[in-house]
């Protein structure tokens, strides 16, 4: 992967506890922002059931279509943790109880405590390359360019954070937010006209309200420091021709 191509990644957060509001994520936020540090662009996310035919198809879409691919989700002791399985199906390999993992979890749990379906979590696509999980042993594991991880956000980071110097990205995505109290409605066909001269870049609108006042804040992101630099300064203007002071803002 060059430094000119843009890397991406794409999530599959994956679990019926997220999509009945039980469990809220937190592993999107996470990614996105460490991805993008290294260069890597988070392009699309989903959430899905534990659905074996939804997994596999998930996966192996993904897999075609962005660089790198994480699940997070199912991979724990319980009958309806089925993302092991399902990405080994995805791939065409067999389910294999990996040694290195069986061990790694007869070393943390009391021989009282070990039970069958503890150690299916030993369990994971043939040939794969096991991801080390520092805080409960039950390793992840990574088939090709797809990542599979626990949901729990804790452990995913740790587990993340060991791994992460393997990944290998493009320019770093950088941004510039600037706020104003002008609606983001007067601005629309400004911010259009600014669009299509920075074709590279990624402008966004954000509208707030403060103390009665309406106004947006518009996020301008791209690789290139200079033009955004140079679109940030065409969008100053824009908000002064507003009657409206712009303000750098952080996100």
């Amino acid at each position: 992967m060059s430094e000119q191509k843009t890397v991406t990644a794409c999530l599959i957060i994956i679990g019926n506890e997220i999509l009945s509001g039980r469990t809220r994520d937190a592993n999107l936020q996470f990614l996105g922002e460490n991805l993008n540090k290294l260069g890597i662009r988070m392009m699309e996310a989903r959430v899905i059931a534990d659905v074996e035919e939804t997994i596999i198809a998930c996966v192996n879409d993904a897999r075609a279509r962005f660089d790198y691919v994480f699940t997070t989700g199912g991979i724990g002791p319980t009958h309806d943790d089925i993302t092991s399985a399902c990405v080994a199906k995805a791939f065409g390999r067999k389910l294999i109880r990996h040694p290195d993992a069986e061990a790694l979890l007869l070393s943390h749990y009391k021989p009282e405590d070990v039970t069958e379906a503890r150690m299916k979590m030993a369990d994971v696509a043939e040939d794969s390359i096991l991801l080390e999980n520092p805080v409960s042993r039950a390793p992840g594991f990574q088939v090709e360019n797809v990542f599979v991880l626990p949901g729990v956000p804790r452990i995913m980071q740790a587990m993340f954070d060991l791994f992460k110097h393997r990944l290998v990205g493009g320019a770093e995505m950088l941004s510039k937010s600037i706020a104003s109290y002008t609606p983001e409605g007067k601005m629309a066909a400004r911010l259009t006209a600014l669009q299509d001269s920075h074709p590279d870049l990624e402008i966004g609108s954000y509208p707030f309200s403060r103390d009665g006042k309406h106004g947006s804040t518009i996020v301008i992101r791209g690789t290139d420091a200079a033009e955004i630099d140079r679109a940030a300064e065409t969008l100053r203007g824009i908000m002064r021709d507003f009657g409206n002071e712009p303000q750098e803002v952080d996100l």
